[in-house]
């Protein structure tokens, strides 16, 4: 049976709880690939353990024959690695080094895993009692079933985890979470139902997770979209590859992490689907080593920032009838340093750019910095016109400096874009407009969303002039009043102890 929204909730929250108490003195970055490792583990042995007691039930005798979990896409999980194994060494001084030779087991019979699977739990200074406490919370709450009852509250955990080690790393977050309410909007917005989906600095896997949730929302099988990306940073890279295993996900992220820029893992992909948050702002990424590369159509990017690189090299890699969203930082939309006008200008007249969007300010982890979502169509249904959205306003704070987006705000999104193709958007004050090539050319090819969609109408004042001014001056009066009283009474106190102002 599958469990409910509530009770996977509590379950999320307890392994944090427990992932937390884990940590000691180790950061966040190094206690990640422990408990996520854990989740991952707990998720194959899950899946490996219904399809052996399918096969023991047909008693053909199969039931160690790795080609009959292979051809269904189960990981194969021997003997010395499974989960009954690791429960119950659970609460003993070796719980770690019996992990980590579980893990290393399953990467030599499973070669798509290969050099991926955490293997750091013998170390010292992780506390065996917590993770033994740990794997109790895994044997004892989740438990796959035929209907594939644990994939969900194990993926649900792997992002609530991957989203509470963002919190704690702050600003190191960004290489590997992009806000779960950003992803959707780009998801939202380009609607992946089906086709190459591509991300190619992929971070944990968000993106494609997503898509594929949207697919599903929408009752339609995530085999109808291939995934491609690729992601710089080896340990980021690493948890993109589990995450979405544990989703159903068969992705090509490269045989290896590797640079964007300098080693293009698919060099002749076209992908209906783009969506990407590169890193914001890059310098110094080696803008003179790729001078004449061939993806630089619309103008060669400077070294001093590499937002018009990432973004050439998605439209380089958009099929004729692609669609992408990019998040970028706002200095995007009017940059006019190293060529970034001229790029964004061409772009601009490409016909290109569908829909701009400003988004509200402390979305992020790990950055203060606004940023804009970019949606590109190489396939515009309104030609020679684009619409802007400002959705500064939108969201809600759920701390003191975290916002979140709700929603029915990532659904006026959508539908606001849905209704421009169709073409049967008005025009919003304070909110969206359409603007054509002309309009957009008289602003210099600057799209800050603000310039065109202006400000919203204040509701009129129904309180007369001379009255509203008679109540306000009154108001003052007695403010005034009582700001001399308390400067009496500050001055008696002190005068009471011997001062005098």
């Amino acid at each position: 049976m599958q469990q409910n929204n509530s009770t996977e909730t509590g379950f999320e929250k307890e392994i944090w709880k427990a992932a937390d108490k884990m940590r000691g003195n180790m950061d966040a970055s190094e206690y990640k690939s422990v408990i996520l490792g854990l989740i991952f583990l707990k998720y194959i042995s899950d899946k490996f353990e219904v399809r052996y007691n399918e096969l023991v039930e047909e008693g053909e005798g199969f039931e160690e024959d790795k080609d009959e979990y292979t051809f269904k896409n189960i990981f194969y999980v021997p003997s010395d690695a499974r989960w009954e194994v690791i429960a119950e060494k659970a609460h003993t001084p070796e719980i770690g080094t019996v992990i980590d030779n579980a893990m290393r087991a399953i990467e030599r019979e499973n070669k798509r895993l290969k050099d991926i699977l955490p293997k750091n739990f013998a170390r010292p200074e992780l506390d065996k009692r917590r993770l033994g406490e740990v794997v109790d919370l895994f044997t004892n709450k989740v438990k796959m079933h035929e209907d594939g009852g644990s994939k969900d509250i194990l993926g649900r955990t792997y992002e609530y985890c991957l989203s509470n080690f963002a919190k704690a790393e702050g600003k190191l977050a960004g290489e590997f979470y992009t806000p779960a309410c950003i992803v959707r909007t780009l998801v939202e917005v380009i609607q992946p139902y089906e086709g190459r989906v591509y991300d190619p600095c992929c971070g944990s896997g968000g993106m494609f997770v997503q898509s594929a949730k949207f697919i599903e929302s929408h009752a339609q099988d995530i085999k109808k979209i291939s995934v491609y990306g690729q992601d710089s940073n080896p340990t980021t890279w690493k948890m993109a590859q589990m995450n979405l295993a544990i989703r159903g996900i068969e992705p090509d992220l490269g045989k290896f992490n590797a640079d964007t820029f300098f080693n293009d893992c698919h060099p002749t992909l076209k992908a209906d689907f783009i969506m990407a948050n590169p890193p914001f702002n890059l310098s110094d990424w080696g803008a003179d080593k790729l001078a004449d590369d061939v993806r630089w159509k619309y103008g060669t990017p400077p070294d001093g920032n590499a937002n018009f690189a990432w973004m050439q090299h998605i439209i380089h890699h958009l099929a004729p009838n692609g669609r992408a969203g990019i998040v970028l930082a706002n200095g995007s939309l009017s940059s006019q340093s190293g060529g970034e006008g001229a790029i964004r200008k061409a772009i601009v007249e490409a016909d290109l750019v569908e829909c701009i969007v400003a988004m509200p300010p402390q979305l992020f982890y790990s950055t203060q910095i606004p940023v804009s979502l970019w949606f590109l169509n190489k396939a515009k249904k309104q030609t020679d016109k684009t619409v802007f959205i400002d959705a500064r306003n939108m969201g809600n704070m759920v701390s003191r400096k975290l916002r979140v987006m709700s929603d029915e705000d990532i659904m006026k999104i959508a539908r606001t874009v849905d209704n421009f193709e169709a073409g049967t958007l008005e025009n919003e004050k304070g909110f969206c407009a359409v603007a054509d090539l002309e309009a957009i050319a008289k602003q210099d090819y600057i799209l800050t969303p603000g310039r065109y969609v202006g400000i919203a109408d204040v509701e009129e004042d129904s309180e007369p002039f001379d009255e509203k001014m008679s109540r306000l001056t009154s108001e003052l009066s007695e403010l005034f009043k009582q700001s001399h009283s308390l400067e009496e009474e500050i001055k008696k106190q002190l005068g009471g102890i011997g001062y005098k102002i």
